[in-house]
């Protein structure tokens, strides 16, 4: 079942840890690619100094004022395509950005994109799903669209390890070390 608007019009923080082991699903070049979500990050709102809202209404950051569901994918460090999806209410900046998948279909594709590397990372997993401009503002509860993402597996607390969110370079305190980001401890629970 795909996930409804009303699952992202939500906090940004449930989001993200109902978002693991989540299946994020593309259709590329007619094949199913399939992902399990573990490991999220939250981004909340233009006062949260990690996040890109900080700049306010902008042409690349306008999908984060859009309807909750949607995608927004940007390009950084000059290679690499990162896929957050928008949360909470519209009008309201906020996103999560999917760190790292678990390949369970199409895995013979996304390793093949991936040269046999894993899909530990945003810009290795957009790589492996050959997720990139053409997604950003997608409708990722539409049924008709190349990228959306269904219910999976419950991930049971007691396997979830939340801490500071990475790579966030200079950002200032408090915003460095928010609790918030999400990882499945061990990505075989969610597959046995």
């Amino acid at each position: 079942m795909i996930l409804p608007r009303k699952f992202y019009n939500r906090p940004t923080l449930t989001v993200a840890r109902e978002l693991l082991g989540a299946r994020l699903v593309r259709i590329s070049r007619g094949k199913k690619l399939v992902g399990l979500i573990t490991e999220t990050e939250g981004y909340i709102g233009e006062e949260d100094l990690a996040c890109h809202a900080k700049a306010g209404l902008t042409k690349r950051t306008a999908p984060m004022y859009g309807p909750p569901g949607h995608a927004y994918v940007y390009f950084t460090y000059g290679n690499h395509w990162m896929l957050n999806v928008v949360t909470e209410k519209e009008g309201f900046p906020a996103a999560v950005l999917i760190r790292a998948i678990q390949p369970v279909e199409g895995t013979e594709v996304m390793m093949k994109r991936r040269q046999g590397r894993d899909t530990n990372g945003p810009g290795k997993l957009t790589q492996a799903m050959g997720i990139g401009r053409g997604e950003n503002f997608a409708d990722l509860t539409d049924p008709g669209s190349s990228l959306w993402i269904e219910a999976g597996e419950n991930i049971p607390d007691k396997n979830v390890t939340i801490g500071a969110r990475v790579g966030l370079n200079k950002t200032p305190e408090p915003w460095l070390s928010k609790p918030w980001r999400f990882m499945v401890k061990d990505w075989k629970i969610i597959l046995a």
